[in-house]
């Protein structure tokens, strides 16, 4: 059998698992295993796992994972959310949409304490549909800016694939926390944007005046203080020198729980929950490194991924068409896949073709800029059909609301995410800009 067809049948076998259902690590894994096996035979394989498996989880640097997804789930358990929502609706209330607008913004502030979308999106969601269906809100408008909003839980640091990226990379943690800073800014800012296009030329969706607008209190102040707190903690001390990212994670989980003790919203049943859930979390994002990296190890015995580097670079396209056609193929990919499978599956693949091309910048600058376009892009398919799980995890929490409407509600941020990855693409300065500042 042929490299190629050896390829095809590798990629063919992990589809094929993906359509009836079986979970996408052990998609990974099967087609993986497979592949090796065909190429290098039973006992290669099985020398393969047995050092394969305690290199990769001995690792230090994965245990920041766990760590900012129990930091997440002590957010999400403690009653934080409420509060950003209440003081975001403060501040944009006198705009037309503003509690949409409140809905991102709050997003991106649980986003800042929580890493995950999917998080964001159902938390913020419980809070934040109630009210803007008790202010006349459409369902398609409320549903698409709640899923929408749920992106910026990755987009904005800390964020558990960009952790992956970075580990996957070989790259600073922190440096590509920092770098993913403004972009993530300009997607909030984005969304922001797009809400009120929306509510200006497509009426009907939003009230046209809300009379019935929410006053700024001090206890909504104290409300966003502990996340505010939480937030120059962990990223303070990280950037201080004080502690690494790891450090810094486990630190924050520790204030988060500590302010949702605050609230007194943490129950011993809620508590047990965080660990049960970070345990289920970070148990499938392991499996998923481990079904990757038997995959990546299965093609790379093909020398597919190499021949294709070469003949990529044979093309002599400018460096920034092979960027535009990576990212064309996450968006494709995101209509199957999630997007922590994703970065497992193509960053071993994409990554040593980047940095081997010339794009005026050092290597390291090339590397957290890829990252952060993969970022980006990999967030299309949390809203785009047929996946969207934004969008599936929206729903699900507005019955009333078809899942249709929710997609076309999401098409106006679409298209927000769609000018915000042309300008990263063009203008990398924007992601890198405030990296000369942590040198």
């Amino acid at each position: 059998m042929s490299p190629l067809a050896l390829t095809a049948l590798i990629f063919g076998i992990m589809l094929l698992l993906m359509a009836i259902r079986t979970p996408i690590a052990i998609a990974m894994f099967t087609a993986g295993g497979i592949g090796y096996v065909l190429q290098a035979g039973w006992l290669p394989l099985a020398n393969f796992l047995n050092t394969q498996a305690f290199a990769r989880f001995a690792s230090y640097d994965l245990s920041v994972i766990p760590l900012f997804i129990l930091m997440g789930n002590f957010a999400t358990q403690g009653g934080i959310s409420r509060a950003l929502f209440e003081f975001a609706s403060v501040l944009m209330s006198g705009f037309r949409g503003g509690l949409a607008m409140a809905a991102v913004v709050a997003s991106a502030a649980f986003g800042a304490i929580c890493g995950s979308s999917v998080a964001t999106a159902a938390t913020i969601t419980s809070v934040a549909l109630p009210e803007m269906k008790r202010h006349g809100y459409s369902g398609r408008l409320a549903t698409g800016t709640l899923a929408a909003g749920g992106t910026l839980g990755i987009l904005i640091p800390p964020s558990v694939p960009l952790v992956i990226y970075a580990i996957l990379a070989e790259q600073n943690i922190a440096k590509l926390f920092a770098a993913a800073m403004v972009p993530g800014l300009i997607a909030m800012v984005g969304y922001i944007i797009a809400i009120a296009l929306y509510v200006r030329f497509v009426p009907g969706h939003a009230p046209e005046h809300d009379e019935d607008r929410p006053r700024l209190t001090g206890a909504m102040l104290a409300g966003v203080l502990p996340m505010v707190t939480i937030f120059a903690i962990v990223f303070g001390g990280i950037y201080g020198g004080f502690f690494t990212p790891t450090e810094g994670a486990a630190v924050g989980a520790a204030a988060t729980f500590l302010a949702a003790l605050g609230k007194r919203e943490m129950t011993w049943a809620k508590f047990k929950h965080c660990f049960y859930a970070t345990a289920q979390a970070s148990a499938m994002i392991f499996l998923l490194f481990l079904g990757a990296d038997l995959m990546n190890s299965a093609l790379a015995l093909t020398q597919v991924p190499a021949q294709l580097a070469d003949v990529v670079r044979g093309w002599n396209l400018p460096p920034l068409a092979v960027v535009a056609g990576i990212l064309l193929f996450y968006v494709v990919l995101g209509a199957v896949m999630d997007e922590l499978s994703m970065i497992l599956l193509t960053v071993p693949i994409f990554f040593p073709l980047i940095i081997s091309l010339d794009f005026g910048m050092p290597r390291e600058s090339v590397a957290i800029w890829f990252g952060i376009m993969v970022l980006m892009t990999v967030g299309f398919g949390l809203l785009a059909p047929p996946v969207g799980l934004n969008v599936y995890v929206v729903n699900g929490l507005a019955k009333e609301v078809p899942i249709a409407e929710s997609y076309r509600g999401v098409l106006p941020f679409l298209a927000s995410d769609v000018v915000r990855t042309l300008l990263l693409l063009f203008f990398p300065a924007i992601s890198l800009w405030i990296i000369q500042f942590l040198v």
